[in-house]
């Protein structure tokens, strides 16, 4: 479904990513640790086609296509999807009308029809029991006033509305208390499809605990520096980052 290869990509003129490898198949749950400032956020941001960001170097095909042609409109259509570590408020626009207009344009890049009034407040409320979003939510401007979790949440309502092929969670955990990391959690591995993958952005083990990965890769210095399984995320838990510096850094510098 997606494939990075080498990818270098800076800000401001500096260098953050510095040669990402990275294939994820249909089906697949992956999980992306690190450091602050090791590169992760700024990974979903280039996937998704945020202006400032520049890549310098390398490519990344989704579904066969070059994603970097794409404005991030069209990344969208085709199936992308971020929630954001910091959900932005855009008053005035209720969230029925944002999802109702977001929904309508990717039916229509995909050739189908938009849907009637009473067909999408059909799906709406099928998609708010399925993440627990309170319906009053839905009637108020997008993520304004909302508390830290009902914004997380509602990401989670807006994926499962869209219906992705790939979404990318960065730092969904980020100011979640225990019960808001649950129903979020929840919410997502219900969304969970064998033609669907799910990117997870974390720093700390906990979140996996409820959204298991298949594969956990750590993101260093702009590079991956490692892959396993789900226990690497108990391993970075317990020792924390530095203890992969020398070993894992030489490994990758070798390969290349």
């Amino acid at each position: 479904m997606l494939k990075i290869k080498n990818l270098h990509a800076s800000i401001g003129g500096k260098e953050i990513l510095k040669g990402v490898n990275l294939s994820i198949n249909a089906g697949e749950i992956h999980a992306i640790m690190g450091p602050n400032g090791s590169g992760k956020s700024t990974l979903a941001a280039v996937l998704t086609g945020k202006p400032n960001y520049e890549v310098t170097d390398g490519e990344i095909l989704f579904n066969g296509k070059n994603l970097l042609t794409m404005p991030p409109e069209e990344r969208s259509h085709e199936g992308l999807f971020l929630s954001f570590q910091y959900p932005v408020e855009i008053p005035g626009v209720s969230n029925v009308n944002f999802m109702k207009a977001a929904l309508n344009e990717h039916r229509k890049h995909n050739g189908l029809e938009p849907l009637s009034a009473s067909e999408f407040l059909k799906l709406m409320r099928e998609k708010m029991a399925l993440v627990e979003i309170d319906s009053k939510l839905t009637n108020r401007s997008v993520n304004e006033g909302f508390s830290g979790g009902e914004k997380k949440r509602n990401e989670i309502f807006q994926m499962a509305m869209l219906e992705p092929k790939l979404s990318i969670l960065d730092e969904t955990d980020s100011g979640l208390d225990i019960d808001a990391l649950r129903i979020v959690a929840n919410g997502v591995n219900l969304l969970r499809r064998p033609d669907t993958s799910t990117i997870v952005i974390t720093h700390y083990q906990r979140l996996l605990n409820y959204i298991v990965p298949d594969i956990i890769h750590v993101l260093y210095n702009g590079k991956i520096v490692k892959t396993a399984g789900k226990e690497l995320a108990l391993e970075l838990e317990e020792k924390g980052y530095d203890w992969l510096k020398v070993e894992d850094l030489t490994n990758v510098e070798a390969k290349e």
